[in-house]
């Protein structure tokens, strides 16, 4: 797939995996500094603090810290985000045409670091440059919101992609208790608000109750044909 050129305000999917397939995702702690690096990363200026680490005081905390500082000037619109073992997905609206290159490349550095440090290791943790479509089709922006956000399915029903879910209503309340998403703050719980831009799709789907009835809809009768070309997997 040829790579796009980056144009502020389009949408872009945006994949990275660990290098050899490797789990980049060890413990809890590294789930909450990698949502911690899509917030502070994500900002004009040189992050605050590089070595401060979300979460290391009580884990289970909601959101993110409260952080004395300028306003912030975001490189990109995160409008979604979904974190795997091995691999995480973004969906993203670039500011300008380098916002995206000079994002991602905050986020895997700093990310690599900490991890490298965290496990006494060194080298690349990522599998070369993040793989990234344009968005560029209505049906592409209908479908890979449920998508990326059905990914934690692998956890729970692996043949999901296939349409062998055998109760949709479970699967469905798997992925509003899964943290490591922002689909539970689409639904309206409290889960990581800072770190994405949810305005601009939920006035697309009218809301959390009507996005989340639209994910169950799509849970039933999923055509990954219509985006197999945007999937990156």
């Amino acid at each position: 797939m040829v790579r796009p050129q980056i144009v502020k305000n389009e949408i872009y999917h945006v994949l990275n995996r660990g290098v050899d397939k490797r789990n980049i995702f060890l413990d809890e702690e590294d789930y909450l500094r990698f949502i911690h690096d899509l917030f502070e990363f994500n900002d004009i200026a040189p992050a605050l603090n590089l070595a401060y680490h979300i979460g290391l005081h009580n884990p289970k905390e909601v959101g993110l810290p409260k952080i004395e500082r300028r306003p912030r000037e975001l490189l990109v619109e995160i409008l979604i985000f979904c974190l795997m073992k091995n691999h995480f997905h973004l969906l993203v609206r670039p500011k300008n045409d380098t916002a995206l290159t000079a994002f991602m490349r905050k986020l895997g550095t700093g990310y690599t670091n900490y991890f490298n440090k965290k496990y006494e290791r060194s080298g690349a943790l990522f599998q070369g440059k993040y793989k990234v479509v344009h968005v560029n089709q209505e049906t592409h922006f209908i479908h890979l919101p449920y998508y990326i956000h059905c990914n934690p399915l692998d956890y729970f029903e692996p043949s999901w992609r296939e349409r062998k879910i055998k109760d949709h209503k479970r699967a469905l309340e798997y992925l509003e208790n899964y943290r490591w998403s922002s689909f539970p703050d689409y639904l309206g719980k409290k889960n990581f608000p800072s770190v994405t831009q949810r305005d601009f799709i939920l006035k697309f789907y009218h809301g959390p109750k009507e996005y989340k009835k639209a994910m169950f809809s799509w849970l039933q009768g999923m055509d990954l044909n219509e985006i197999k070309d945007r999937l990156l997997e």
